[in-house]
């Protein structure tokens, strides 16, 4: 074969995989349903992280016509070049439409991660057709969970639920208690609608909300919070085995996720899965017993977290004065 005939027959190919991944994403496409209708392009908009649409291009795949009329459409690609042209298509899409940008944007926050687990875990919320009574059951979940996250204290009414160890974000700059802020409701909107904790307190300051934090504690807390980048180095996901009050922590995108919050979002499943079981229970009732689940594993999980703190400022685990010094 020549070169230009090679050439050409590359130039098809990418044709053919371009043409092949437009006409797939301006389709109707089966068998995902919402709500009762075929959506257009159900897989997330046009991500190319979407496995779906590799997999439709290697094995076909089902539409459906204005009239409704269900064809099979089968021309899978064959050659690398194809699925090459196919992905130029779809990755060119992606950018315009933010499709993957969007899906990080939407799931960048524990909460946002763990509705989407509710849903995947419990389907059977989506068959609830009234919102109200869908929230009621998910709120028995997502309430326990968002309590566990160590963004805001409940404990803490009068500083505004601020979390121990951690500064107001609106304190007054250069003032020397940051325990107390200058904007309360900038304040309570940082906390519950963004999710936000704050930095930590220096150490003085903040043994005196947490009487158990060590130098040591302290010292490896500020640098999992302001040296460590993480998975791949980029800090979105890290995690430290001891957070400033001595317990396991994962960051996401710098919003916390302990074992408390795991166990609330992991018993309050549970315990929507068994309600969903018993087909005569009201909403009240399945609410009920979510809610009882969630905070049975929220629970679990906060004894979980003082065992192992226990366990790591055991006395005979702490170095010693010299010790310490020495490492200085």
């Amino acid at each position: 074969m020549s070169v230009g005939s090679f050439l050409k027959k590359q130039v098809d190919e990418l044709k053919t995989g371009w043409t092949s991944a437009l006409d797939y994403m301006n389709r109707r496409v089966q068998p995902d349903v919402v709500r009762g209708e075929i959506a257009r392009n159900p897989d997330y908009r046009h991500s190319v992280l979407d496995p779906r649409f590799n997999k439709a291009l290697r094995e076909g795949y089902k539409t459906v016509d204005e009239a409704g009329v269900v064809q099979t459409v089968t021309s899978p690609l064959q050659t690398p070049t194809e699925f090459a042209g196919a992905y130029a298509a779809r990755l060119l899409t992606d950018v315009g439409t933010d499709s993957t940008r969007q899906f990080y944007w939407r799931y960048n926050h524990p909460m946002a991660l763990a509705e989407k687990a509710i849903e995947q875990a419990v389907p059977q919320l989506a068959e609830i057709q009234n919102p109200a009574k869908r929230a009621a059951i998910t709120l028995g979940i997502t309430a326990p969970v968002a309590a566990s996250l160590g963004t805001f204290d409940v404990t803490n009414p009068q500083e505004l639920f601020r979390p121990k160890g951690y500064a107001q974000t609106y304190a007054e700059k250069g003032s020397e208690d940051r325990r107390e802020t200058a904007e309360p409701g900038m304040e309570l909107f940082d906390r519950f609608f963004l999710g936000r904790r704050g930095q930590p307190l220096k150490y003085e300051t903040a043994k005196e909300d947490i009487p158990s934090l060590t130098p040591e504690r302290y010292s490896k807390v500020m640098q999992s919070q302001y040296q460590d980048r993480g998975l791949l180095g980029l800090g979105i996901v890290k995690g430290t085995t001891e957070n400033i009050e001595g317990y396991p922590e994962v960051r996401i995108v710098g919003f916390p996720v302990g074992l408390q919050a795991v166990g609330a979002l992991a018993g309050g499943v549970a315990g929507a899965q068994q309600a969903f079981k018993k087909p005569g229970l009201s909403t009240r009732a399945r609410a009920g017993v979510t809610l009882a689940g969630s905070l049975a594993g929220a629970l679990a999980g906060n004894l979980a977290n003082k065992t192992i703190a226990y366990a790591q400022n055991n006395p005979e685990k702490l170095p010693s004065t010299y010790e310490y010094q020495q490492g200085m």
